[in-house]
């Protein structure tokens, strides 16, 4: 049975959900990979509007097992305020398993994040300030704190008190902060510990057990394609791998498990802070597509950055990631629009360059090369058949696929979760 991985081919804020609801009957997990609560998505059941940061969207369904594996950063302090969130609205969330190797985001995490962006003044990055970096940072200098370090205070003091030697001095002498106190870090950590126990599992051989066993397993990406910390617009990226490459070490099952990479545009493209992009707009129309599609952070609140669709970074997602399929986002946002420009390609000082460029300075300087589209002012949010909708959409949805490196498998035209047309099947 597949492993099916769910990724954002964009700057993130995708709308993921879609894809999942479309293969939901046939999922048996749901396993967040990678990043923290530093990103999130809005799932709408019926008349009901859930925001989730840190859980895994298969949370929402009964007889899914919601999985936080081992790529994920953990504040716990976030997680049980989402899980008391979903309680207190009837949700069962008994069913959710963590890894014990995941990494803890601690107080000291959030300071480092804020202090050291303000520090930045004009480079800043954007982060959101939740630590997720400084979290990733003592995971690859092997000063992390991980969920089963928790169940034994020894291990976890000893781990906290090295960590904050270098760090204190960090905080005081550097930012002119106060010194964290081991004790308030420990105290903090050990409070989760019972409420965490019983969620605790090794979720890589949980993860290879279902696939042994024919379950289908669907691996949700946080943030996108164009913030992966290796393959996106550094340094303005997130600090984890958010490609489909990211699933098999974010989880720790085989590569060759995974069977369908589903890459998720939107109709126009979106980011959050700072870094370059392309076909941003500053005028009448950026505001027009930022407030139709209700371009606003779910977790940060912030306004995004609005701009037309760009093919060659959909054409660089799909060869990232091995897209299989496209789930276009949002289409019915374009709805009123007399022509739509699409970026086909960017000038460069004078040279045309058909691709993502490999220079990020040329990528920051580049300017769009625009095709455009007729519009169409039809309502797109009854319909179900792509035949159905206007010709104008049609158009502008088969010429986004021959540009973009993959089928459009799926459109998304309206908020509510049955909004979609279907074109082909995204499992077999």
């Amino acid at each position: 049975m597949p492993a099916v991985v769910i990724v954002g081919a964009q700057w993130g804020d995708e709308g993921k959900g879609k894809a999942t609801d479309l293969i939901a009957d046939r999922i048996d997990y749901v396993v967040k990979f990678n990043g923290g609560n530093n990103a999130g998505h809005t799932v709408v059941i019926g008349t009901e509007k859930y925001a989730l940061h840190l859980l895994p969207s298969g949370i929402l369904t009964p007889g899914v097992v919601p999985v936080i594996s081992n790529g994920v950063v953990i504040d716990p302090e976030v997680l049980m305020e989402e899980l008391d969130a979903l309680e207190a609205r009837g949700i069962d969330v008994s069913g959710l398993v963590i890894s014990s190797h995941a990494h803890l985001i601690t107080q000291y995490h959030r300071t480092l994040d804020k202090v050291t962006e303000r520090f930045l003044g004009k480079r800043q990055i954007g982060t959101t300030g939740r630590g997720i970096g400084p979290t990733y940072a003592d995971k690859i200098n092997r000063v992390g704190i991980r969920v089963q370090d928790i169940f034994d205070e020894g291990i976890l003091r000893q781990k906290v008190e090295g960590a904050l030697h270098q760090k204190n001095h960090l905080l005081v002498k550097v930012y002119n902060r106060r010194a964290i106190e081991v004790d308030e870090v420990v105290e903090e950590l050990l409070s989760y510990r019972d409420r965490l126990r019983p969620l605790v599992q090794d979720t890589a051989l949980l993860l290879h057990t279902a696939l042994e066993d024919n379950k289908t397993v669907l691996f949700e990406g946080g943030q996108a394609t164009m913030l992966d910390v290796d393959h996106g617009t550094y340094p303005f990226v997130t600090s984890s791998s958010a490609t489909a490459g990211g699933a098999a070490t974010g989880s720790g099952i085989a590569p060759w498990r995974l069977s369908t990479v589903i890459g998720i545009v939107k109709a126009y493209t979106t980011r959050v802070g700072s870094g370059p992009f392309p076909s941003e707009l500053e005028d009448e129309f950026g505001e027009f597509l930022r407030e139709k599609g209700h371009e606003y952070g779910t977790t940060t609140g912030r306004p995004r950055r609005t701009g037309w669709y760009d093919a060659p970074i959909a054409r660089y997602s799909a060869r990232i990631n091995g897209v299989t399929d496209f789930v276009l986002t949002k289409l019915d946002v374009l709805t009123g629009l007399d022509k739509i420009p699409v970026c086909v390609a960017y000038d460069v000082d004078g040279t045309r360059i058909d691709e993502v460029p490999w220079s990020q300075s040329d990528f920051h300087h580049a300017s769009p090369i625009y095709e455009y589209f007729p519009g169409w002012s039809e309502d797109l949010t009854g319909i179900r058949e792509f035949d159905d909708l206007p010709q104008a959409a049609k158009d502008y949805v088969l010429a986004l696929e021959a540009m973009s490196g993959a089928r459009i498998s799926a459109i998304g035209v309206g908020p509510s979760r049955d909004a979609i047309v279907t074109r082909h099947a995204l499992l077999d």
